[in-house]
Order: C-alpha cells, then structure tokens, then sequence
C-alpha cells in the first residue's frame, strides 16, 4: 500500500477480516515475500473489506506459526470502564480487569485511510491519533 508520504507498506491477510501489518516500507515495490514475511509485525487488526481491494496483492503464501495464532482483543462498556472482556478469533472469552487489556487492540474495524495514517505512525516512530484513542480507558 502507498503510504501518505510515498513510501510503501507491507501487510498480511490473516482470515478474515483481519490483517497483519509489517514493520517494513520501501520507496519502491518489493514483491520478495520470504524479504517482507521476515520482518517484524507491528500490529493485527480488523480490516473493512474495501480496503482490502484497494490495496495491491504481490502474492500468497502459506502463514507462517505466529500469525497462524489466535488474534486476541477486548471490548470496554463505554457507561462502565471497569467492565472489560477479552476475547479471540478462536471463540474464547472471558471477563477482565481493564489493567488486562493494555497492550491488546480494541475490538474495531479499521478503514483503508486509518491503517495507512496508523502504519506510517508506527513506521516513524510517533504516536497515532487514532490507536491512542483505542486504547483501555484505566479510570
């Protein structure tokens, strides 16, 4: 995908509707999966289908054992904080403490727009508006 600054981002499709995204941009194309699948993954998360078209396939391949892994979120009540849930892409769930939840993504579906800004946040090392807004509310 081409990011706001011209450089390219890499991701994955995980079953649907999630995606892993890579620590890893170019300033020009690279269709080396074995180069793309070694870097490091930055985030996975729920991606709206339009997206998805949107961006370029450069190949398949099969996944390797950590993205294979369940994606685990959670959910807050918005009229009570303390009230969490976690929960996979495997149908496990449970209640938790929102101390729990740091660190997890909040169940969301992003758009083509909000993961683009949120990669190229994350490949620059700042602070994503969106992502900060996600994260578990503690009081």
């Amino acid at each position: 995908m081409t990011l706001a600054d011209g450089s390219i981002g890499y991701g994955r499709l995980l079953e649907s509707p999630y995606a892993a995204f890579y620590k890893y941009r170019t300033s020009s194309p690279d269709s080396d999966l074995d180069r793309i699948a070694s870097k490091p993954i930055l985030f996975r998360i729920s991606v709206r289908h339009l997206a998805l078209d949107a961006w370029e396939v450069i190949g398949e391949r099969a996944l390797e054992e950590h993205l294979a892994q369940p994606v685990v979120q959670f959910m807050q009540d918005l009229g009570d904080f303390r009230r969490c849930t976690i929960f996979d892409t495997v149908g496990n769930e449970r209640d938790a403490e929102p101390q729990e939840c740091v660190g997890l993504e909040r169940a969301a579906v992003w758009e083509k727009e909000g993961i683009e800004a949120r990669l190229l946040d994350a490949l620059l090392g700042r602070p994503n508006a969106a992502e900060e807004r996600l994260k578990v509310r503690l009081q």
